[in-house]
């Protein structure tokens, strides 16, 4: 206890003058934050990814990227530089572009030498996996923003890998939620040739079991310039013959998933790779500060924020949560508290958002949208868990394919 009084005068051993304590909590304060290293962020990402190819963003196909998901980071870092000061801590934000694949172990291990611990991954799937194998001895958190692979949340799992972007599965359910909700319960699947369109489908299969959705057919398709194989382009010829409430398209490229809405034998809605899509993010939300979060992000990047956006700036977020959190616990235990899904996180979707213990995914709403808005969002009300309805979204804990201890 702190008494005030005279300047000088003590009584029972404690100081009388509030000034006196003050500054020396003060002083303390300041020796502390004057000593405190800086956080440091590598935000690592391919020279050469395809992903963000000129010619692939200017199409623009929905979920998408139309940009490096650097630009969220920044908006996080910029955002987050008042509460850190109080704190006296620095984020210091290290974008690092690798220019081959086969190099990416080879950066990470140097950055590791160089003390960096946190790393945000802005990576396709492979390379997140040579990247966590790299970190795998090493005093490390590894945060994925741009791969939804299931595989990444399941058999390539890692304690020290969480994932910020929403997995393939996640938004499966969302948007199997959402026709079931709808009563929209007989489904065409058409599913491409690529084999990240097989593994959509396999999502879709999944989230229909869950959710109680038949399938009146599937059918592959194939954009092909091979007269042999034009009728697996027939949009009239793959969406008759068979009656249905919905189509559901698995297209990872997004070509095809384009031409189908309004095309259909049948008049029916379109969801998936176009027409009604599960998102991070939406430029269009308008609740929970969303508006004011896509203009911070809209003025610093010249262009709307996408759900990879999205993700490197909560993956920012949160680990700047962690550190504010426990400034002078030091990096094991911030770790262990985002790890454990102690830290919970704003993301401007309502519920407060953590890390799933069992394959490091951060719960979260997703939004239902086509191009211009935003309809719904996932989960629906009436798709209850026993613990976390956002538990609906994704492999819940039981069905969890990630056998590697937390």
């Amino acid at each position: 206890m702190i008494e005030t009084g005279r300047p000088g005068m003590r009584k029972n051993g404690f100081l009388r003058s509030g000034r006196w304590a003050w500054a020396w909590l003060l002083a303390g304060l300041c020796s502390w934050a004057a000593a405190a290293p800086p956080v440091r962020i590598a935000v690592v990402s391919l020279a050469d990814d395809p992903r963000y190819d000129r010619r692939q963003l200017e199409k623009r196909y929905p979920g998408h990227p139309e940009g490096r998901p650097l630009d969220g980071a920044k908006v996080a870092a910029a955002e987050s530089r008042f509460a850190l000061d109080a704190i006296g801590v620095t984020l210091v934000l290290e974008p690092i572009e690798v220019r081959a694949a086969a190099d990416i172990a080879a950066t990470v291990s140097d950055l590791l030498r160089q003390n960096v611990q946190y790393f945000v991954l802005d990576l396709p799937a492979p390379a997140v996996v040579q990247a966590t194998r790299a970190a795998a001895a090493a005093q490390a958190l590894l945060l994925n923003v741009s791969a939804d692979d299931d595989s990444l949340r399941g058999a390539d799992c890692a304690p020290h890998l969480l994932h910020t972007l929403p997995s393939l599965r996640m938004r499966s359910d969302a948007l199997l939620q959402y026709l079931a909700a709808r009563k929209w319960r007989k489904g065409l699947l058409l599913h491409g040739p690529l084999p990240a369109d097989r593994q959509q489908q396999a999502a879709f299969l999944q989230s229909a079991k869950r959710f109680g959705v038949a399938w009146s057919a599937q059918r592959p398709f194939k954009l092909s310039n091979d007269p042999r194989e034009r009728d697996l382009s027939n949009l009239n010829l793959l969406t008759t013959g068979v009656d249905y409430d919905a189509i559901v398209v698995a297209d990872s490229a997004g070509e095809f998933a384009r031409s189908l809405p309004y095309a259909s034998a049948l008049p029916r809605p379109v969801a998936g790779a176009n027409g009604l899509t599960a998102q991070a993010w939406h430029w269009a939300w308008e609740r929970n500060g969303g508006p004011q979060l896509s203009r911070r992000f809209g003025k610093s990047a010249g262009r709307p924020m996408t759900s990879f956006d999205w993700a490197a700036w909560a993956a920012v977020k949160a680990v700047v949560a962690a550190v504010t959190l426990w400034p002078q616990a030091g990096f094991s235990r911030q770790r262990e508290a985002l790890i454990s899904g102690e830290v919970v996180l704003d993301g401007f979707k309502g519920p407060r958002l953590s890390f799933r213990p069992w394959d490091g995914q951060l719960r979260q709403p997703l939004f239902l949208a086509h191009p211009d808005g935003v309809i719904a969002t996932a989960p629906l009300e009436g798709f209850l868990h026993p613990k976390n309805d956002l538990d609906t979204l994704g492999a819940d804990a039981p069905e969890t394919a990630c056998r590697k201890a937390r």
